[in-house]
């Protein structure tokens, strides 16, 4: 049995940045990851482009040199590769760790392929994006709807609903626009969330203002059928058909609350907030801790790349004994 001083589940940024601080301390490490390297960044739209600079989702002290202020999902991808590889990070991908058990101080890790890991300390850093979340509504399962976006060719000459008005909503709904999509946003509030990247307001509400994207605010989703789908409007109550080939639910993500539990990690309710500590990010359970968007439960907007990279030196600092850096973010503003 190989037993590593540190175990990390998610080789999204921030795991990457904890193994990184791991090797940097001299501590041996594996990262388990069940798809790909960056995973979520890889699944996100393809011509996306990041809300944060460059040089804010930076991990390990390597520059992320590009053309432009922000980066797009393909420099991303790139960039964490690279950087994986520089720091040799022990990765083993498409390994679906199921739950977690602790014996005399050292943590058993199980995965789906029948094999068990061994490690001193564990870090969870999991993430969300892989936990779209359900409205419960009849036929939100159908399969002409997706709880994902990837880019606006298969929908040309269609006739789009979105559900949301958050950024990916905005952002999906203006590339549609533009590859002749019909498309109407539906919304429960009176107009889009106030967190929508500064410089779509003006273009998706110019949009709004010229009638080539429609909008139902202050409605909620009531039923999903082919073709069509039922809203109604929360200050009347009145009923609505709209005309449906396809439906985008981009109403947010969620952590994996359920593997959560399996590692034996407490969550507050209903927030799933994991309860840590959060000057070192240890769970309830010593020895293992979190990482990352995962430590804010349902508030996927308040954690992110460019402060959830930041708990991985903390984390490390506890494990290696060393005095903890304080996070420039803190936590208790979840």
């Amino acid at each position: 049995m190989q037993l590593y001083d540190v175990l990390i589940i998610g080789a999204g940024p921030c795991g990457l940045a904890v193994g990184i601080e791991a090797t940097k301390a001299g501590l041996s490490h594996i990262i388990l990851e069940k798809g790909s390297i960056t995973e979520s960044i890889r699944n996100y739209p393809k011509r996306m482009r990041f809300f944060s600079t460059a040089e804010n989702i930076e991990i390990g002290g390597i520059p992320f040199p590009i053309s432009e202020i922000k980066a797009n999902r393909s420099e991303a991808l790139q960039y964490y590769r690279k950087v994986a590889g520089y720091y040799h990070l022990h990765c083993k991908l498409f390994t679906e760790v199921t739950h977690i058990h602790k014996i005399n101080e050292i943590f058993e890790v199980y995965t789906t392929e029948g094999f068990t890991y061994f490690a001193r300390k564990v870090v969870v850093a999991t993430g969300y994006f892989d936990f779209p979340r359900q409205l419960g509504i009849p036929g939100e399962d159908l399969p002409h709807v997706s709880h994902y976006y990837d880019e606006p060719f298969k929908y040309s000459f269609s006739k789009v609903v979105i559900i949301g008005a958050a950024n990916s909503a905005v952002e999906a709904a203006l590339e549609l626009y533009r590859h002749d999509v019909d498309v109407t946003i539906v919304h429960r509030n009176e107009d889009f969330r106030p967190t929508v990247k500064y410089w779509l307001i003006p273009d998706v509400k110019n949009r709004v203002k010229e009638g080539k994207i429609k909008t139902r605010f202050d409605s909620l989703i009531r039923g999903i059928e082919a073709k069509r789908v039922q809203i109604e409007n929360v200050q009347t109550g009145e009923l609505e058909w709209l005309e449906a080939d396809f439906v985008l639910m981009l109403v947010g993500y969620e952590p994996d609350a359920a593997l959560l539990k399996r590692c034996g990690i407490e969550l507050q309710q209903p927030s799933l907030i994991p309860v840590f500590d959060p000057e070192t990010f240890e769970t309830n359970i010593s020895g293992l801790y979190v990482c990352g968007t995962v430590v804010a439960g349902i508030h996927t907007e308040k954690v992110f790349i460019e402060n959830g990279r930041d708990h991985a030196a903390a984390l490390i600092d506890h494990i290696a004994g060393r005095e903890v850096r304080q996070v420039k973010e803190l936590i208790d503003r979840i």
